[in-house]
């Protein structure tokens, strides 16, 4: 599916030239407190979304090789982020300005309806994840990554897949040993 998206995204931009980003792991592209002003389309490696919450790393979500990443609250707010976005992996990224962004969501409606795909994608993920958060154990949470996105616990270092499934790294070593 992400591939998909990718694909959709770069038939959308044939005509318009975006800047590419070659970017090492652990960059920092967007840090807590600052207004995004990029959105970001992982063309290889891998992406974080976290927030610092009392000294406590929390990762919010993943994103791969076709997968659009923002902070879209600031993004489309101007407000400051509540969010870092971070490479996990060294990453090669194509780059939308805030400014292109909105002349795009002006002048074109294919641009419109993938971004409403953009943002209909992640609120549905965002809810699955907090669904998860609320009934499943620890434990069942794990399962689904394992199901769902396996490609992540070989590219994730296992404090960041811990942080995600809100456990600690003791507890993600006692799960998988469980297996």
């Amino acid at each position: 599916m992400p591939h998909f998206f990718l694909a959709s995204f770069m038939n959308l931009f044939a005509d318009v030239a975006l800047p590419t980003l070659d970017v090492k792991a652990r960059t920092v592209l967007l840090a807590e407190g600052q207004v995004a002003s990029h959105l970001y389309v992982v063309r290889q490696g891998c992406v974080r979304i976290w927030l610092n919450h009392r000294g406590k790393d929390l990762t919010a979500q993943f994103f791969v090789e076709g997968e659009a990443v923002a902070s879209l609250e600031s993004f489309l707010t101007g407000e400051p982020s509540e969010f870092t976005i971070e490479t996990v992996e060294a990453c090669t990224l194509d780059v939308l300005s805030k400014a292109e962004f909105d002349r795009l969501m002006a002048e074109r409606p294919d641009f419109r309806e993938w971004f409403q795909q953009l943002t209909t994608r992640r609120l549905i993920g965002y809810v699955h994840h907090l669904l998860a958060y609320i009934r499943d154990t620890p434990q069942e949470r794990y399962e689904d990554l394992v199901k769902n996105r396996p490609q992540l616990l070989q590219r994730v270092p296992q404090h960041y897949i811990a942080s995600y499934l809100g456990i600690t790294g003791v507890s993600l070593s006692r799960i998988r040993n469980r297996k």
